[in-house]
């Protein structure tokens, strides 16, 4: 009789439970609607007057744009989409669409009003998105309607994050339209810093061509530190030919020299180095490299000298 009692209460208390969490469920939704019919609640897609578009966890739209389904991406914006909606960390469909490359859903965007300018929650622009995927194409789309090679940042720039990923390509554009090969980011320092702790050689060659500074800092770290202690030998090779001070202390007291393994080919370069001196034509060059500026070393080319000495002066 009692084990019997125990299970009709078993039985009871589970289902008041079962019974109190599908009222709870129908009290929320029912909430939900009411305040979604008087105008609380925010639709995916709802547009404000102001154009500037509203908050959305994550939209079709979206998707759309970062997956470049471009029927779908048409549809929802001819249904009446806000080209500018944006996620809690404002996120917009034009970030999606340059970090997937898509630059036709770009395109469509920016032509729907969407802000090539617009900033997610860590601060990068759209141009930041496609320099990190390396879209050439979405690039070129972004400049030519208005897009900031420079935006205003403390983390890493446009150029900063094409360098990143040693696109180098999109690091000519940038250079080509304008962008600061100096700027300093708060966790990488300078794009050639960048370029020499990742080691893509071909990226510090276009920042150094451009005027880079082959010694700027980095609490007390040059690029060539940083190339030294990752035996990237050719990324050394191009430093030193640009200028590189060999002898230059980090913050422990140390030159370049002394953050390369033992045995390791940068040991051995740097070494070799160290223990010749500069050739005269090598020390010319950088002293009329120097002489003219970084700002105006893309002249050089036009200047009235033989094309042997030309091509000498500006690397090639």
């Amino acid at each position: 009789m009692f084990a019997a009692l125990t299970v009709f209460l078993e039985v009871l208390l589970v289902g008041i439970s079962i019974a109190f969490v599908i009222l709870s469920f129908h009290w929320y939704f029912m909430v939900v609607y009411k305040l979604d019919n008087a105008g609380w609640a925010r639709a995916p897609h709802a547009q404000q007057k102001n154009g500037t578009g509203s908050w959305a966890d994550r939209s079709p739209l979206h998707d759309a744009a970062c997956y470049g389904r471009v029927l779908a991406l048409k549809t929802l914006l001819d249904q009446g989409a806000c080209a500018n909606l944006s996620t809690i960390d404002s996120v917009t469909p034009l970030h999606e669409a340059c970090l997937g490359g898509h630059a036709v859903c770009a395109k469509m965007l920016i032509s729907a009003g969407a802000q090539v300018n617009a900033r997610n929650i860590d601060g990068s622009t759209p141009l930041c998105d496609a320099c990190s995927r390396g879209s050439v194409s979405c690039i070129n789309l972004l400049l030519s309607h208005g897009a900031e090679v420079n935006p205003s940042l403390i983390t890493a720039s446009p150029l900063h994050e094409a360098v990143l990923r040693g696109h180098q390509e999109c690091v000519d554009i940038l250079i080509e339209n304008g962008a600061r090969i100096e700027h300093t980011d708060c966790h990488h320092g300078t794009p050639l810093h960048v370029a020499c702790v990742r080691g893509h050689v071909d990226c510090a060659k276009s920042l150094l061509l451009a005027g880079a500074n082959p010694n700027a800092t980095k609490n007390h770290e040059t690029p060539l530190h940083y190339a030294a202690q990752n035996n990237y030998t050719a990324v050394i090779q191009v430093l030193v030919e640009h200028g590189a001070n060999i002898t230059a202390l980090n913050q422990n007291g140390k030159r370049a020299l002394h953050l390369t393994a033992e045995d390791s080919e940068a040991r051995q370069l740097l070494f070799y180095v160290e223990g010749h001196v500069e050739s005269l034509k090598q020390l010319c060059r950088l002293t009329i490299r120097q002489s003219v500026g970084a700002g105006r070393l893309e002249y050089l080319s036009s200047l009235k000298l033989p094309d042997l000495m030309l091509n000498f002066l500006c690397h090639r």
